[in-house]
């Protein structure tokens, strides 16, 4: 397990890195690194109500809906967070079968986390308002191509989203594209370049095998400032 103190942006954001120790199925497993996650945020006098945002790995496709699975049952009512969710067995540095990584912050007094869905609601939440603070959950299409995954679909999504939460473009602070190992980055950076304006001034791309469902090529988390 890693775990890490970042003072970022004025907030003071705890993040927890870890692969399963116990456990020998996926969903046992996938129990495990929450309660490793429970255990690390205590020690910081943190629950996993401060989380917002939680990414998932696998090794494989099984793996994945397990440890997604496990993150639905442990990330209820006001602990939801901004999520997203990733086959990537290169990720691993042990022979577990699920990872977590979970970003939580500590709230200043009188500063409530917000969990907005979707409409209609599902599963994950659509992003997450703490103060100025607003976290994307990772979009992602299943649109023919990488180009069009993100200029007819995702972006323009990312970008309502960024306005209903009184933020916009010139106020993202991080996005992380988590992109298929097949695809190339260049085309990823080029429609960046083609429909945000302003670029994102931290922008980081990770490669993966695969995502919540087949076709899927790309998931876009986004961080940004809000008008509060």
């Amino acid at each position: 397990m890693k775990i890490s103190s970042l003072t970022w942006l004025g907030w003071e954001f705890i993040q927890i890195s870890c692969e399963a120790r116990s456990g020998k199925t996926a969903a046992e497993q996938g129990e495990a690194v929450f309660d490793q996650a429970r255990a690390a945020l205590a020690s910081h006098g943190l629950t996993l109500s401060d989380t917002i945002r939680s990414r998932v790995f696998g090794v494989d496709r099984p793996a994945r809906d397990a440890i997604s699975k496990s993150r639905f049952e442990a990330l209820k009512g006001k602990d939801r967070a901004a999520s997203s969710s990733y086959i990537a067995p290169r990720h691993f540095a042990s022979d577990a079968l699920v990872a977590l990584d979970l970003i939580a912050v500590r709230p200043p007094p009188g500063v409530a986390k917000v969990a907005k869905e979707y409409a209609p609601p599902r599963a994950p939440i659509c992003y997450v308002e703490l103060g100025t603070l607003l976290v994307l959950s990772g979009n992602t299409s299943e649109l023919a191509t990488l180009e069009a995954q993100l200029l007819h679909d995702i972006l323009p999504r990312v970008q309502d989203y960024l306005k209903e939460a009184g933020s916009g473009w010139d106020q993202i602070v991080n996005v992380s594209c988590y992109l298929h190992e097949n695809e190339d980055a260049r085309e990823l950076r080029q429609c960046f370049s083609e429909f945000a304006k302003p670029f994102p001034p931290r922008f980081e791309i990770f490669f993966v095998e695969g995502f919540s469902v087949p076709g899927k090529l790309v998931e876009v988390e986004v961080t940004a400032h809000r008008n509060a």
